[in-house]
Protein backbone atom coordinates (compact mmCIF):
# COMPACT_ATOMS: atom_id res chain seq x y z
CA UNK A 1 0.00 0.00 0.00
CA UNK A 2 1.38 3.65 -1.05
CA UNK A 3 2.10 5.69 1.72
CA UNK A 4 -0.97 7.35 2.91
CA UNK A 5 -0.13 10.87 2.60
CA UNK A 6 0.78 10.51 -0.81
CA UNK A 7 -2.95 9.33 -1.23
CA UNK A 8 -4.12 11.85 1.03
CA UNK A 9 -3.05 15.06 -0.48
CA UNK A 10 -4.76 14.78 -4.03
CA UNK A 11 -7.90 12.80 -2.40
CA UNK A 12 -8.38 15.62 -0.70
CA UNK A 13 -7.89 18.53 -2.89
CA UNK A 14 -10.22 16.79 -5.29
CA UNK A 15 -12.92 16.03 -2.90
CA UNK A 16 -12.40 20.31 -1.99
CA UNK A 17 -12.63 21.57 -5.36
CA UNK A 18 -15.82 18.82 -6.41
CA UNK A 19 -17.47 20.05 -2.89
CA UNK A 20 -17.03 23.78 -4.31
CA UNK A 21 -18.82 22.23 -7.47
CA UNK A 22 -21.32 21.11 -4.88
CA UNK A 23 -21.89 24.49 -3.51
CA UNK A 24 -22.24 26.81 -6.59
CA UNK A 25 -24.94 24.22 -7.17
CA UNK A 26 -26.34 25.15 -4.12
CA UNK A 27 -25.65 28.64 -4.48
CA UNK A 28 -27.74 28.08 -8.10
CA UNK A 29 -30.90 26.71 -6.22
CA UNK A 30 -31.10 29.80 -3.44
CA UNK A 31 -31.16 32.03 -6.75
CA UNK A 32 -33.08 30.12 -8.50
CA UNK A 33 -35.59 29.82 -5.41
CA UNK A 34 -35.25 33.88 -5.15
CA UNK A 35 -36.05 34.72 -8.79
CA UNK A 36 -38.27 31.70 -10.07
CA UNK A 37 -41.68 34.16 -9.68
CA UNK A 38 -40.10 37.06 -11.57
CA UNK A 39 -41.36 35.74 -14.94
CA UNK A 40 -40.75 38.09 -17.69
CA UNK A 41 -43.52 39.56 -18.99
CA UNK A 42 -44.46 40.09 -22.79
CA UNK A 43 -45.09 43.25 -24.37
CA UNK A 44 -47.99 45.36 -25.95
CA UNK A 45 -49.45 43.61 -29.15
CA UNK A 46 -47.71 45.28 -32.50
CA UNK A 47 -47.11 44.65 -35.94
CA UNK A 48 -46.17 41.53 -36.75
CA UNK A 49 -42.44 40.70 -38.07
CA UNK A 50 -41.40 38.86 -40.88
CA UNK A 51 -39.61 35.51 -39.32
CA UNK A 52 -37.11 33.59 -40.82
CA UNK A 53 -37.16 29.92 -39.39
CA UNK A 54 -34.26 27.64 -39.68
CA UNK A 55 -34.35 23.77 -39.82
CA UNK A 56 -30.76 22.76 -39.88
CA UNK A 57 -30.22 19.15 -40.64
CA UNK A 58 -28.00 16.49 -41.79
CA UNK A 59 -28.80 12.95 -42.54
CA UNK A 60 -32.57 13.10 -40.55
CA UNK A 61 -34.82 10.63 -42.87
CA UNK A 62 -36.04 9.39 -39.93
CA UNK A 63 -37.22 12.96 -38.22
CA UNK A 64 -37.39 15.94 -41.53
CA UNK A 65 -40.84 15.13 -42.24
CA UNK A 66 -41.84 15.65 -38.66
CA UNK A 67 -39.93 18.88 -38.43
CA UNK A 68 -41.11 20.43 -41.75
CA UNK A 69 -44.48 19.78 -40.76
CA UNK A 70 -44.28 21.09 -37.62
CA UNK A 71 -42.52 24.50 -38.40
CA UNK A 72 -45.14 25.09 -41.30
CA UNK A 73 -48.07 24.76 -38.55
CA UNK A 74 -46.53 27.69 -37.06
CA UNK A 75 -49.43 30.58 -36.41
CA UNK A 76 -47.97 33.01 -38.30
CA UNK A 77 -49.10 34.94 -41.09
CA UNK A 78 -47.70 33.33 -45.02
CA UNK A 79 -46.90 35.95 -46.00
CA UNK A 80 -45.00 37.13 -42.87
CA UNK A 81 -43.02 33.67 -42.32
CA UNK A 82 -40.00 31.85 -44.77
CA UNK A 83 -38.80 28.54 -43.86
CA UNK A 84 -35.67 27.40 -44.88
CA UNK A 85 -34.44 23.56 -44.85
CA UNK A 86 -30.89 23.87 -44.47
CA UNK A 87 -29.76 20.61 -45.61
CA UNK A 88 -26.57 19.20 -45.46
CA UNK A 89 -27.13 15.57 -45.93
CA UNK A 90 -25.37 12.81 -48.20
CA UNK A 91 -28.42 10.45 -47.69
CA UNK A 92 -31.84 10.91 -48.93
CA UNK A 93 -32.95 12.41 -46.70
CA UNK A 94 -32.78 15.18 -49.39
CA UNK A 95 -35.63 14.20 -51.20
CA UNK A 96 -37.40 13.83 -48.02
CA UNK A 97 -37.36 17.27 -47.58
CA UNK A 98 -37.90 18.19 -51.12
CA UNK A 99 -41.14 16.19 -50.94
CA UNK A 100 -42.61 17.18 -47.87
CA UNK A 101 -41.29 20.70 -48.68
CA UNK A 102 -43.40 20.88 -51.95
CA UNK A 103 -46.23 19.55 -49.98
CA UNK A 104 -46.31 22.93 -48.10
CA UNK A 105 -45.76 25.38 -51.05
CA UNK A 106 -48.70 24.24 -52.80
CA UNK A 107 -50.93 24.88 -49.43
CA UNK A 108 -49.22 28.37 -49.67
CA UNK A 109 -46.59 28.76 -47.24
CA UNK A 110 -43.07 29.69 -48.32
CA UNK A 111 -40.40 26.86 -47.93
CA UNK A 112 -36.77 26.20 -49.34
CA UNK A 113 -34.76 23.47 -49.18
CA UNK A 114 -31.14 25.25 -49.47
CA UNK A 115 -28.52 22.00 -49.76
CA UNK A 116 -25.13 22.15 -49.52
CA UNK A 117 -22.78 19.28 -50.60
CA UNK A 118 -20.00 20.71 -48.62
CA UNK A 119 -20.77 21.02 -45.11
CA UNK A 120 -17.80 23.53 -44.63
CA UNK A 121 -18.44 25.09 -41.03
CA UNK A 122 -20.95 22.42 -39.87
CA UNK A 123 -23.80 23.49 -38.94
CA UNK A 124 -22.68 27.09 -38.42
CA UNK A 125 -21.98 26.99 -41.56
CA UNK A 126 -25.63 26.23 -42.53
CA UNK A 127 -27.11 28.46 -40.03
CA UNK A 128 -24.65 31.50 -41.73
CA UNK A 129 -25.71 30.14 -45.41
CA UNK A 130 -28.87 30.49 -44.44
CA UNK A 131 -28.70 34.01 -42.93
CA UNK A 132 -27.13 35.22 -45.73
CA UNK A 133 -30.56 34.19 -47.72
CA UNK A 134 -33.02 35.27 -45.44
CA UNK A 135 -35.60 37.75 -45.34
CA UNK A 136 -36.66 38.00 -41.31
CA UNK A 137 -36.09 40.29 -39.26
CA UNK A 138 -36.46 37.87 -36.79
CA UNK A 139 -34.27 34.35 -36.95
CA UNK A 140 -35.88 31.26 -35.09
CA UNK A 141 -33.94 27.86 -35.39
CA UNK A 142 -35.12 24.38 -34.64
CA UNK A 143 -33.30 21.51 -34.83
CA UNK A 144 -34.20 18.13 -36.45
CA UNK A 145 -35.46 16.52 -33.20
CA UNK A 146 -37.77 19.31 -32.01
CA UNK A 147 -41.49 19.78 -32.69
CA UNK A 148 -42.58 23.71 -32.27
CA UNK A 149 -46.23 24.05 -31.17
CA UNK A 150 -48.30 26.28 -33.06
CA UNK A 151 -48.32 28.90 -30.87
CA UNK A 152 -44.65 29.15 -30.33
CA UNK A 153 -44.13 32.52 -32.00
CA UNK A 154 -47.16 34.29 -31.20
CA UNK A 155 -46.02 33.06 -27.45
CA UNK A 156 -42.03 34.49 -27.92
CA UNK A 157 -42.08 37.18 -29.82
CA UNK A 158 -44.16 40.07 -27.89
CA UNK A 159 -40.88 39.13 -25.51
CA UNK A 160 -38.51 41.42 -27.69
CA UNK A 161 -38.50 44.58 -25.84
CA UNK A 162 -35.85 46.80 -26.66
CA UNK A 163 -32.17 45.59 -26.82
CA UNK A 164 -33.37 42.18 -26.65
CA UNK A 165 -31.15 39.86 -28.95
CA UNK A 166 -32.49 36.74 -28.30
CA UNK A 167 -34.94 34.65 -26.23
CA UNK A 168 -35.00 31.59 -25.32
CA UNK A 169 -37.76 28.28 -24.63
CA UNK A 170 -37.29 25.41 -22.53
CA UNK A 171 -36.62 21.87 -23.90
CA UNK A 172 -39.48 19.74 -23.57
CA UNK A 173 -39.02 15.73 -23.77
CA UNK A 174 -41.55 14.03 -26.29
CA UNK A 175 -40.28 10.24 -25.11
CA UNK A 176 -38.83 11.08 -21.89
CA UNK A 177 -40.50 7.81 -20.58
CA UNK A 178 -38.94 5.63 -23.52
CA UNK A 179 -36.53 3.94 -21.08
CA UNK A 180 -34.18 4.13 -18.14
CA UNK A 181 -31.61 6.64 -19.90
CA UNK A 182 -34.30 9.36 -21.83
CA UNK A 183 -35.40 9.48 -17.62
CA UNK A 184 -31.99 10.29 -16.26
CA UNK A 185 -31.28 12.32 -19.10
CA UNK A 186 -34.92 14.81 -18.48
CA UNK A 187 -33.43 15.52 -15.17
CA UNK A 188 -30.16 16.64 -16.23
CA UNK A 189 -31.81 18.33 -19.10
CA UNK A 190 -34.65 19.81 -16.61
CA UNK A 191 -31.80 20.81 -13.93
CA UNK A 192 -29.97 22.93 -17.24
CA UNK A 193 -32.86 24.87 -18.20
CA UNK A 194 -35.12 25.23 -15.34
CA UNK A 195 -32.56 26.13 -12.10
CA UNK A 196 -29.80 27.10 -14.24
CA UNK A 197 -31.13 29.44 -17.12
CA UNK A 198 -33.82 30.78 -14.52
CA UNK A 199 -30.87 31.67 -12.14
CA UNK A 200 -28.75 32.90 -14.26
CA UNK A 201 -31.29 34.90 -16.66
CA UNK A 202 -33.53 36.54 -14.00
CA UNK A 203 -30.43 37.40 -11.27
CA UNK A 204 -28.78 39.39 -13.81
CA UNK A 205 -25.77 36.90 -15.24
CA UNK A 206 -24.94 35.78 -19.14
CA UNK A 207 -27.08 32.61 -20.29
CA UNK A 208 -26.67 30.60 -23.76
CA UNK A 209 -28.98 30.09 -26.42
CA UNK A 210 -29.37 26.36 -26.79
CA UNK A 211 -28.56 25.88 -30.32
CA UNK A 212 -32.46 25.38 -30.94
CA UNK A 213 -35.83 26.51 -29.85
CA UNK A 214 -35.14 29.88 -29.43
CA UNK A 215 -35.29 33.57 -31.84
CA UNK A 216 -32.38 35.23 -32.71
CA UNK A 217 -32.72 39.51 -33.18
CA UNK A 218 -31.05 39.65 -37.31
CA UNK A 219 -29.31 42.77 -36.33
CA UNK A 220 -27.71 40.97 -33.10
CA UNK A 221 -26.19 38.19 -34.90
CA UNK A 222 -24.85 40.30 -37.39
CA UNK A 223 -23.69 42.69 -34.44
CA UNK A 224 -21.97 40.26 -32.60
CA UNK A 225 -20.00 39.15 -35.55
CA UNK A 226 -22.16 36.53 -37.23
CA UNK A 227 -22.06 32.13 -36.91
CA UNK A 228 -18.52 31.08 -36.12
CA UNK A 229 -16.83 27.63 -36.66
CA UNK A 230 -13.71 27.55 -34.65
CA UNK A 231 -15.88 26.06 -31.59
CA UNK A 232 -18.33 23.13 -31.70
CA UNK A 233 -20.68 24.67 -29.96
CA UNK A 234 -21.56 28.27 -31.98
CA UNK A 235 -24.65 28.47 -29.80
CA UNK A 236 -22.72 29.18 -26.73
CA UNK A 237 -20.08 31.06 -28.67
CA UNK A 238 -22.55 33.64 -30.40
CA UNK A 239 -24.37 33.85 -27.11
CA UNK A 240 -21.41 35.08 -25.26
CA UNK A 241 -20.08 37.36 -27.61
CA UNK A 242 -23.88 38.97 -28.09
CA UNK A 243 -23.93 39.40 -24.33
CA UNK A 244 -20.31 40.92 -24.31
CA UNK A 245 -21.37 43.53 -27.00
CA UNK A 246 -24.25 44.52 -24.70
CA UNK A 247 -27.39 42.84 -26.26
CA UNK A 248 -29.89 41.29 -23.32
CA UNK A 249 -31.11 37.22 -23.48
CA UNK A 250 -34.72 36.12 -22.33
CA UNK A 251 -35.51 32.78 -21.22
CA UNK A 252 -39.04 31.90 -20.88
CA UNK A 253 -39.32 28.70 -18.69
CA UNK A 254 -42.66 28.10 -19.50
CA UNK A 255 -42.86 27.83 -22.91
CA UNK A 256 -41.69 24.84 -23.59
CA UNK A 257 -40.86 23.16 -26.99
CA UNK A 258 -41.01 19.04 -26.91
CA UNK A 259 -37.79 17.64 -28.54
CA UNK A 260 -36.28 14.03 -28.73
CA UNK A 261 -34.31 12.59 -25.90
CA UNK A 262 -31.33 10.35 -27.29
CA UNK A 263 -32.56 6.86 -26.58
CA UNK A 264 -29.38 4.89 -26.56
CA UNK A 265 -26.20 5.63 -24.24
CA UNK A 266 -23.56 6.02 -27.49
CA UNK A 267 -26.04 8.58 -29.14
CA UNK A 268 -26.11 10.18 -25.75
CA UNK A 269 -22.62 9.77 -25.09
CA UNK A 270 -21.44 11.47 -28.33
CA UNK A 271 -24.17 14.58 -28.09
CA UNK A 272 -22.28 15.04 -24.05
CA UNK A 273 -18.98 14.99 -25.63
CA UNK A 274 -19.58 17.20 -28.37
CA UNK A 275 -20.94 19.94 -25.64
CA UNK A 276 -18.59 19.18 -23.29
CA UNK A 277 -15.47 19.84 -25.82
CA UNK A 278 -17.80 22.82 -27.27
CA UNK A 279 -17.86 24.44 -23.85
CA UNK A 280 -14.27 24.39 -23.42
CA UNK A 281 -13.07 25.60 -26.71
CA UNK A 282 -15.60 28.54 -26.14
CA UNK A 283 -13.97 29.22 -22.70
CA UNK A 284 -10.56 29.18 -24.32
CA UNK A 285 -11.63 31.76 -26.96
CA UNK A 286 -13.56 34.14 -24.85
CA UNK A 287 -12.88 34.13 -20.87
CA UNK A 288 -9.93 36.16 -21.19
CA UNK A 289 -12.12 38.79 -23.24
CA UNK A 290 -14.89 38.39 -20.33
CA UNK A 291 -12.87 39.00 -17.34
CA UNK A 292 -11.24 41.78 -18.94
CA UNK A 293 -14.76 43.30 -19.82
CA UNK A 294 -16.04 45.78 -18.17
CA UNK A 295 -18.61 44.12 -16.18
CA UNK A 296 -20.20 43.13 -12.76
CA UNK A 297 -17.87 40.78 -10.70
CA UNK A 298 -20.63 38.42 -10.65
CA UNK A 299 -21.42 38.26 -13.87
CA UNK A 300 -17.62 37.41 -14.75
CA UNK A 301 -17.50 34.85 -11.85
CA UNK A 302 -20.69 32.91 -13.36
CA UNK A 303 -19.37 32.98 -16.40
CA UNK A 304 -16.39 31.75 -15.72
CA UNK A 305 -17.83 28.99 -13.85
CA UNK A 306 -20.07 28.11 -16.44
CA UNK A 307 -17.71 28.02 -19.00
CA UNK A 308 -15.24 26.57 -16.77
CA UNK A 309 -17.74 23.74 -15.71
CA UNK A 310 -16.38 20.81 -17.56
CA UNK A 311 -13.15 20.66 -15.92
CA UNK A 312 -15.25 18.62 -12.71
CA UNK A 313 -15.31 15.75 -15.08
CA UNK A 314 -11.75 14.82 -15.01
CA UNK A 315 -11.91 15.73 -11.03
CA UNK A 316 -14.68 12.91 -10.76
CA UNK A 317 -12.20 10.21 -12.63
CA UNK A 318 -9.48 11.05 -10.49
CA UNK A 319 -11.18 10.79 -7.69
CA UNK A 320 -13.46 7.33 -8.70
CA UNK A 321 -9.00 6.44 -9.09
CA UNK A 322 -8.13 7.58 -5.89
CA UNK A 323 -11.32 6.51 -4.18
CA UNK A 324 -10.77 3.21 -2.64
CA UNK A 325 -6.94 3.03 -1.96
CA UNK A 326 -7.43 6.56 -0.08
CA UNK A 327 -10.43 4.84 1.90
CA UNK A 328 -7.96 1.69 2.50
CA UNK A 329 -5.27 3.55 3.62
CA UNK A 330 -7.00 5.31 6.52
CA UNK A 331 -9.02 2.19 7.50
CA UNK A 332 -5.85 1.52 9.80
CA UNK A 333 -4.36 3.65 12.51
CA UNK A 334 -4.60 7.31 13.48
CA UNK A 335 -5.91 8.21 9.77
CA UNK A 336 -9.27 6.01 10.32
CA UNK A 337 -10.42 8.97 12.08
CA UNK A 338 -10.20 11.48 9.21
CA UNK A 339 -12.98 9.05 7.42
CA UNK A 340 -15.48 10.72 8.95
CA UNK A 341 -14.39 13.86 7.06
CA UNK A 342 -15.58 12.42 3.75
CA UNK A 343 -19.38 12.07 4.59
CA UNK A 344 -20.01 16.16 4.91
CA UNK A 345 -17.34 16.70 2.45
CA UNK A 346 -19.43 13.85 0.21
CA UNK A 347 -23.25 15.12 1.39
CA UNK A 348 -21.87 18.68 0.05
CA UNK A 349 -20.99 17.50 -3.52
CA UNK A 350 -24.16 15.08 -3.77
CA UNK A 351 -26.63 17.37 -1.76
CA UNK A 352 -26.03 20.33 -4.03
CA UNK A 353 -27.10 18.47 -7.18
CA UNK A 354 -29.75 16.69 -5.67
CA UNK A 355 -31.58 19.67 -4.16
CA UNK A 356 -30.68 21.47 -7.73
CA UNK A 357 -32.64 18.36 -9.61
CA UNK A 358 -35.16 18.22 -6.95
CA UNK A 359 -36.02 21.95 -7.45
CA UNK A 360 -36.35 21.46 -11.48
CA UNK A 361 -38.27 18.18 -10.86
CA UNK A 362 -41.13 20.58 -8.72
CA UNK A 363 -41.44 23.21 -11.72
CA UNK A 364 -41.00 21.25 -14.54
CA UNK A 365 -43.03 18.44 -13.31
CA UNK A 366 -45.44 20.09 -10.36
CA UNK A 367 -48.37 16.82 -11.20
CA UNK A 368 -46.03 13.96 -10.51
CA UNK A 369 -42.41 15.28 -9.28
CA UNK A 370 -41.97 13.52 -6.19
CA UNK A 371 -42.46 10.05 -7.91
CA UNK A 372 -39.61 11.46 -10.02
CA UNK A 373 -37.29 11.82 -7.34
CA UNK A 374 -35.87 8.49 -7.17
CA UNK A 375 -34.49 9.50 -10.82
CA UNK A 376 -31.88 11.80 -8.85
CA UNK A 377 -29.53 9.36 -7.23
CA UNK A 378 -29.39 7.50 -10.35
CA UNK A 379 -28.90 10.33 -12.64
CA UNK A 380 -25.81 11.55 -10.24
CA UNK A 381 -24.39 8.29 -10.86
CA UNK A 382 -24.96 8.46 -14.74
CA UNK A 383 -22.92 11.72 -14.78
CA UNK A 384 -20.00 9.54 -12.85
CA UNK A 385 -20.45 6.93 -15.81
CA UNK A 386 -19.67 9.35 -17.92
CA UNK A 387 -16.31 10.43 -16.43
CA UNK A 388 -14.48 9.15 -19.08
CA UNK A 389 -16.75 10.06 -22.17
CA UNK A 390 -16.24 13.55 -20.64
CA UNK A 391 -12.35 13.82 -19.53
CA UNK A 392 -11.98 13.27 -22.78
CA UNK A 393 -13.63 15.96 -24.63
CA UNK A 394 -12.26 18.33 -22.07
CA UNK A 395 -8.56 17.36 -22.88
CA UNK A 396 -9.71 17.51 -26.53
CA UNK A 397 -11.09 20.89 -26.05
CA UNK A 398 -8.48 22.43 -24.33
CA UNK A 399 -5.43 20.82 -26.18
CA UNK A 400 -6.74 19.99 -29.55
CA UNK A 401 -7.54 21.46 -32.83
CA UNK A 402 -10.67 18.86 -33.84
CA UNK A 403 -13.53 20.82 -35.22
CA UNK A 404 -15.37 17.69 -37.05
CA UNK A 405 -18.96 18.11 -35.74
CA UNK A 406 -20.46 14.76 -35.19
CA UNK A 407 -24.58 15.20 -34.53
CA UNK A 408 -26.32 13.28 -32.69
CA UNK A 409 -28.40 10.07 -34.52
CA UNK A 410 -32.38 10.90 -34.33
CA UNK A 411 -34.96 7.80 -34.67
CA UNK A 412 -38.12 9.33 -34.64
CA UNK A 413 -40.43 6.40 -34.69
CA UNK A 414 -38.43 4.49 -37.39
CA UNK A 415 -35.04 3.61 -36.47
CA UNK A 416 -32.80 3.21 -39.38
CA UNK A 417 -29.64 1.49 -38.70
CA UNK A 418 -27.11 3.12 -40.81
CA UNK A 419 -27.82 5.77 -37.83
CA UNK A 420 -26.46 3.73 -35.28
CA UNK A 421 -23.06 4.83 -33.58
CA UNK A 422 -20.39 2.53 -33.09
CA UNK A 423 -19.92 1.15 -29.72
CA UNK A 424 -15.49 1.48 -29.83
CA UNK A 425 -13.73 0.64 -27.16
CA UNK A 426 -14.62 3.28 -24.18
CA UNK A 427 -17.23 0.88 -22.58
CA UNK A 428 -14.86 -1.56 -22.05
CA UNK A 429 -12.57 0.95 -19.99
CA UNK A 430 -15.81 2.11 -17.93
CA UNK A 431 -16.54 -1.42 -17.00
CA UNK A 432 -12.95 -1.68 -16.47
CA UNK A 433 -13.94 1.69 -13.70
CA UNK A 434 -16.51 -0.61 -12.13
CA UNK A 435 -14.48 -3.81 -11.37
CA UNK A 436 -12.25 -1.02 -9.75
CA UNK A 437 -14.81 0.19 -7.63
CA UNK A 438 -16.28 -3.26 -7.19
CA UNK A 439 -12.60 -4.37 -5.68
CA UNK A 440 -12.86 -1.45 -3.51
CA UNK A 441 -16.48 -1.96 -1.93
CA UNK A 442 -15.06 -5.45 -1.57
CA UNK A 443 -11.87 -4.68 0.22
CA UNK A 444 -13.85 -1.80 2.22
CA UNK A 445 -16.74 -4.10 3.19
CA UNK A 446 -14.15 -6.91 4.58
CA UNK A 447 -12.47 -3.99 6.77
CA UNK A 448 -15.91 -3.12 8.31
CA UNK A 449 -15.27 0.24 6.79
CA UNK A 450 -19.13 0.80 5.85
CA UNK A 451 -19.37 4.70 5.68
CA UNK A 452 -17.32 4.42 2.29
CA UNK A 453 -20.15 1.51 1.03
CA UNK A 454 -22.35 4.16 -0.08
CA UNK A 455 -20.16 6.43 -2.12
CA UNK A 456 -18.03 3.87 -3.54
CA UNK A 457 -21.63 2.34 -4.75
CA UNK A 458 -22.56 4.75 -6.49
CA UNK A 459 -19.47 5.72 -8.36
CA UNK A 460 -19.83 1.48 -9.53
CA UNK A 461 -23.47 1.70 -10.23
CA UNK A 462 -22.32 4.63 -12.54
CA UNK A 463 -19.55 3.36 -14.29
CA UNK A 464 -21.26 -0.22 -14.96
CA UNK A 465 -24.64 1.22 -16.21
CA UNK A 466 -22.88 3.34 -18.98
CA UNK A 467 -19.93 0.84 -19.99
CA UNK A 468 -22.72 -2.29 -20.01
CA UNK A 469 -25.49 0.24 -21.94
CA UNK A 470 -22.34 0.94 -24.16
CA UNK A 471 -22.08 -2.65 -25.47
CA UNK A 472 -25.29 -3.53 -25.82
CA UNK A 473 -26.99 -3.88 -29.34
CA UNK A 474 -28.39 -0.27 -30.46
Amino acid sequence: MPDPLLLLLPYAAILGALSVHGLHRLYLSAVYARVRAQAPQAGPPGALPLVTVQLPIFNERNVVERLVDAACRLDWPADRLEIQVLDDSTDDTTAVAEAVAASWRARGIEVRVLHRADRCGYKAGALAHGLSLARGEFIAVFDADFVPTPQFLRQVLPHFAEGVGMVQARWGHLNEGQNLLTRLAAVMLDGHFVVEHTARNRSGRFFNFNGTAGVWRRACIEAAGGWQHDTLTEDLDLSYRAQLAGWRFVFLRDEVVPAELPADIRAFKLQQHRWAKGTMQTARKLLPQILRAPLPARVKLESLVHLASNLAWPLVLALALLMPLAVLARGQGELSRTLVLDLPVFLLSTGGFGLFYALAARDASPADWRGRLWRIPLAMALGIGMSINQTRAVVEGLFGKDLTFLRTPKAGDRPVRSYVVAAGIWPWAELLMAAWMLIGIAACAAAGLWASLPFLTLFGVGFLMVGFSGLRPA
